[in-house]
């Protein structure tokens, strides 16, 4: 038993509810985030990607350097740390250093760094982009370094994977190949050159694939399942 020596002059009743939510606030305390005072390690987790446009002989690399935080336990995760963008071609070099250190300088920031992607996405090369092989249509060389980025918060959790399920990828097959089928009897091409999908598909608006195809009076886009149809 305390003795209480001094007057009260308040009081508090602890319920399991509060005990719970000072115990929470307690682990999360504890939990280490990204932020610029972060130490670099010794060692970091990295992960290289390659870009290879129409617009340049050499391609691309792009490596992105992850730190491990709260390793071993329940909360570990993986926060990007650093980038490096590495070509034989020169011809972008001032401008790829400072994007680097522009967005090194972001991810050791911490917090929502997701709003790079969208805003390296919405970068426009005034002449013209280009399609990447599979039939992807690229504004800029700076959106595809966006995409790269994209790729990468989604393998390490940080964006929701948005791909496709089975049963959607079954249905996109199913109208591929109907499609196909009647190209076929009609004696036109099947694909084209340097494409994933089928001669004449449109530019669908929500993925920027050149993969829509009209089935039954109804667009409808073979990489991302988007119909006007519903």
């Amino acid at each position: 038993m305390k003795k209480i020596e001094k007057k009260i002059v308040g009081y508090e009743v602890v319920t399991p509810e509060k005990l719970a939510k000072k115990e929470a606030e307690e682990v999360d305390s504890k939990i280490i985030q990204m932020h610029e005072s972060v130490q670099r390690p010794e060692m970091l987790i990295g992960s290289t990607y390659k870009i290879k446009t129409p617009m340049s002989e050499h391609a691309l690399y792009v490596t992105i350097n992850d730190m491990l935080l709260n390793e071993g336990t329940e909360h570990e995760i993986r926060r990007p740390f650093e980038i490096f963008i590495n070509s034989k071609n020169m011809e972008h070099y001032q401008w790829v250093v400072a994007l680097t250190l522009l967005i090194s300088a972001v991810f050791r920031k911490g917090g929502d760094i997701t709003f790079i992607v969208d805003e390296l996405s919405a970068v426009f090369d005034p002449q013209g982009g280009y399609f990447k092989r599979g039939g992807k249509f690229m504004p800029s060389l700076v959106a595809e370094i966006g995409e790269v980025i994209e790729q990468h918060l989604k393998m390490i959790g940080m964006l929701p994977d948005d791909s496709l399920d089975e049963h959607q990828k079954k249905l996109i097959a199913e109208k591929r190949a109907q499609y196909e089928a009647k190209q076929q009897a009609t004696g036109e091409t099947a694909a084209e050159n340097d494409s994933d999908f089928p001669a004449g598909a449109q530019i669908c608006k929500k993925c920027n694939t050149k993969a829509a195809i009209v089935m039954d009076g109804c667009l409808t886009c073979l990489n991302c399942g988007d119909s006007k149809c519903g």
